[in-house]
Parts: structure tokens; C-alpha cells; sequence
């Protein structure tokens, strides 16, 4: 009886080890079971702690739900979890099982994008096209002026930058990273702020959306000239334009049939919705096969899609699963790769906070003026500054492909890690003081705490 024991608490105790034979790097290798296990139980801890974190940022802090997701993503990693906790963090979330957590954080955030997608109101970005392209033209022009100016300096502190990156190469992407905004946490923001459909909402999107499309672009051309060879900024830019405007003449005229087979028979049968899935993971797949990045795809291809009961089914039907269970894996696995306790020294800090209010005067300040020369009201452009400053964890994907390529360091990693939170932490409060709550007291949008209840 005792072996029998002694036998079943080692079994226990060993849940969590590698059960593979051995491999060269290791004495042992992890299974296709020792990822299963793994992948529930890292799913059911990520889902407690954006819950959890997000009621906490909600009730104490009046953040949307998805600003403490994203802080719980950093929590779960070697920053806080991974420091106290070292031996739980790396048998839960060993780098071996990265890999796996990468694809379900694509799907989620790329699905999010889908149904950010269907709600893409085209009337209210045709009647704030010349706003939307202003505010997104000074959102990226700014930034790049910001850059040209600080980046020689920063290429004199050794560690920020590799060691024999060219000026312009450095100068680009501190251009990209400043001009960013956080596509999918605009979107979550505006969604949970009542602001979807609005027009202040749509100009916001847009431009974000542009933004985000020019600085992955950047991104391509400075991967081009770093090695990767000038093949690679062709085909994001050509390939990109080519299937947005395929997704408006040929995708949108194919889908409408199915809209229209929704709306007769006052529901969506599965065959449709899988149709419909189909569509948005070919989106997805070439938008980053490409080199822009596959929530695009699924923006793009959210746009195409049907309006009226075609919507209101899929979103019966997906949302649910996309924001509870799949976005935020998205934001683990960026918190993962994230290490908050690189900027140790004053000198560092101080580049750390230089580069901050860099970032929000360029960012905030160029997109506030470009909405007022567009005619905006004071008060709606200082929203649309507010917003667009936000840049979350879009700012968090380009900086590890930054870190992956060898074209930043760590400390530098770890500046543009801060200035991300920082920035996506004050852009709703920010957005409340200059505009939402009076736009709530005179009616135009709903209240925040009811958001807050449905979404939880």
C-alpha cells in the first residue's frame, strides 16, 4: 500500500515536469500531453487574473477592462510572478509552451479585430475622411520628427541600440514605435466607452488604424534594410493595399448573398458561420503572411461582412469566447516577454521619462491640433488626442520584434515597455476629464458604470 502511495504522490508532484525523453539540451523534453495540461491550466490562471486585475482596475482605478487585462498579462510574467514566484512561474508557463500560447494570442486578438471589424461604420468615415486623414497624417509625421531628434542621442548610450545600426535604421523605428496606437486597445476602449458607432469613435479608429498599418510598414523597411532583404517591405505594402482593396470590391459584394439568407431565415446556421470563420482566418493568414500582421486581416475582413441581423448573430455566436477566453492570452503572452526591472539606473530612467513625455507631446498634442485645423470643436479633438495616444500592446509586439531582430536592448525593450503602459493608462481617464464626462451629462453617451456591468 505504501508503494502504491509513494508511487501516486510522485505522479501528483510531477504534473507539471517534462515526462519526454531526453534531447540535447535537456535530460528530459516536454510531450504533446505535457503542452495539453499545460495550455488548461495556463488558460484557467490567465482567465482569473484579467478578471480579477480588470474588476480591481474598474472599481478602483475607473480603467476599462481591458487596460487591467494588460496589466495582468505583465503580472503573469517575469516581472512580478516570475520574480516572487520563480519556480511556479517557469513549471506553468516554461518557454517551451511559448510557442503555443503565441498562436492562441494571434487567433484571439485577431478575432477581437473581426467583430471590432463589424462595426466599422463606412457613411461616418466617409463624413470624417478629412479629419481621419489629418489626424492620422500628424499622428505619424510628428512622431518621425520626434525621432529624428532624440534617436542620435540615444544611439550614444551603449545597450539601447545593436552595436553598428545605421542612424536611419535607428530613426525609423523609434519613429514606428512612437507613432503607434494600440489598434486592438483603441478599439476595446471605444467599444467599452460607448463610443462605437459614434463619429468621433469611427475618426479615432481610422486613424489609429492608418497609423498602425504606416508604422508596420516602417517596421518592414527597417527589417529590409537590416538583412532581411527590400523582398520583405514589398510585399507588406503591396500586399497590403492589393488585399484592402480586393476585400472592398470583390469580398463585400460576395458576402452580401449570405446577409441576405440571415436576414430570411432570422437566424445563422452553422454552414454560415463557418463560411464566415473561413473568410476571416484566410484574412488573417494573408495579411501576416505578408509582414503586416493578422489583425489586420481580421479588421479588414470584418468590414466586408454584412450589416443588420448578419452582425447581430456572429456577435451571439463569437464575441463571447473571443473576449473571455482568447483576447486575453493576447496579452499574456506580451506580458511574458516583458521585464519591468531593466531601467536600474537614475541616467536610464531619466532617458526612460524623456522618451515618455516625447512620446505623448508628439502623439497627443500633433493628433489635437490636427482635429481642430479639421474643423473639430475643442473639446472633441482634445478626445481624439487623448485616444490616440494610447498605444498598449501593438507598442509591445513591434518592440519584441525590435529584441528578436537585434535591433534594440533590453533597457531600451524596457523604456518602451513603460512608456507603453503608461501611455495606455492615462488615455481613458485622460478621455473622461476632456470629453466623456460631459458628452455622458448631456446625453450623448451611455454611462460608464453600465458598460462596466455589461462587460463583466
Amino acid at each position: 500500500m505504501s508503494d502504491i502511495l509513494d508511487s501516486l504522490t510522485q505522479t501528483i508532484t510531477g504534473l507539471l515536469s517534462p515526462h519526454g525523453p531526453a534531447v540535447a539540451a535537456a535530460a528530459t523534453s516536454y510531450t504533446p500531453t505535457d503542452f495539453s495540461v499545460r495550455f488548461f491550466l495556463q488558460l484557467a490562471i490567465i482567465i482569473v487574473a484579467c478578471r480579477v486585475v480588470g474588476w480591481v482596475g474598474q472599481k478602483l482605478l475607473k480603467q476599462p477592462q481591458v487596460v487591467g487585462e494588460m496589466i495582468a498579462g505583465v503580472i503573469l510574467g517575469p516581472s512580478l510572478l516570475g520574480l516572487l514566484f520563480p519556480g511556479f512561474s517557469t513549471a506553468v508557463f516554461p518557454k517551451e509552451s511559448k510557442n503555443m500560447l503565441y498562436v492562441g494570442a494571434q487567433f484571439g486578438v485577431g478575432l477581437y479585430m473581426f467583430m471590432v471589424g463589424t462595426t466599422f461604420r463606412a457613411d461616418l468615415f466617409k463624413s470624417k475622411a478629412r479629419s481621419a486623414m489629418a489626424v492620422s497624417a500628424s499622428g505619424i509625421a510628428a512622431p518621425f520628427l520626434i525621432a529624428i531628434l532624440i534617436t542620435p542621442w540615444l544611439l550614444t548610450v551603449p545597450g539601447l541600440f545593436a552595436a553598428g545600426i545605421s542612424q536611419a535604421n535607428a530613426t525609423l523605428f523609434m519613429g514606428a514605435c512612437i507613432a503607434l496606437t494600440a489598434f486592438p486597445m483603441l478599439a476595446r476602449i471605444i467599444n467599452e466607452r460607448g463610443l462605437s458607432g459614434s463619429a468621433l469613435g469611427t475618426l479615432s479608429l481610422t486613424a489609429g488604424a492608418f497609423d498602425d498599418a504606416a508604422s508596420w510598414c516602417v517596421l518592414a523597411i527597417v527589417l529590409a534594410t537590416f538583412g532581411a532583404g527590400p523582398g520583405v517591405a514589398v510585399l507588406a505594402i503591396a500586399g497590403g493595399v492589393s488585399y484592402a482593396l480586393l476585400t472592398v470590391f470583390v469580398l463585400r459584394p460576395l458576402m452580401a448573398p449570405l446577409g441576405r439568407m440571415v436576414e430570411a431565415r432570422g437566424e445563422m446556421t452553422y454552414t454560415i458561420l463557418a463560411i464566415t470563420m473561413i473568410g476571416f482566418f484566410l484574412s488573417a493568414f494573408i495579411m501576416d503572411a505578408v509582414g503586416i500582421h493578422a489583425i489586420f486581416g481580421g479588421f479588414i475582413f470584418g468590414t466586408a461582412v454584412p450589416r443588420g441581423r448578419f452582425v447581430e448573430e456572429l456577435k451571439k455566436k463569437v464575441e463571447p469566447v473571443a473576449v473571455v477566453v482568447l483576447l486575453p492570452m493576447f496579452f499574456t503572452f506580451s506580458g511574458l516577454n516583458t521585464r519591468m526591472d531593466m531601467v536600474n539606473t537614475p541616467y536610464l530612467l531619466m532617458i526612460a521619462g524623456a522618451i515618455l513625455v516625447a512620446s505623448i507631446a508628439a502623439k497627443g498634442l500633433a493628433c489635437y491640433v490636427a482635429a481642430r485645423l479639421s474643423g473639430e470643436d475643442n473639446a472633441t479633438a482634445l478626445g481624439i488626442g487623448a485616444l490616440m495616444n494610447s498605444r498598449g500592446l501593438m507598442e509591445l509586439i513591434i518592440i519584441n520584434i525590435g529584441l528578436q531582430k537585434g535591433i534594440i536592448g533590453p533597457a531600451l525593450f524596457s523604456m518602451l515597455v513603460l512608456m507603453a503602459i503608461v501611455t495606455t493608462v492615462m488615455a481613458s481617464p485622460l478621455f473622461e476629464l476632456v470629453y466623456g464626462k460631459k458628452a455622458r451629462e448631456r446625453g450623448e453617451l451611455e454611462a460608464v458604470d453600465g458598460l462596466v456591468r455589461a462587460d463583466a
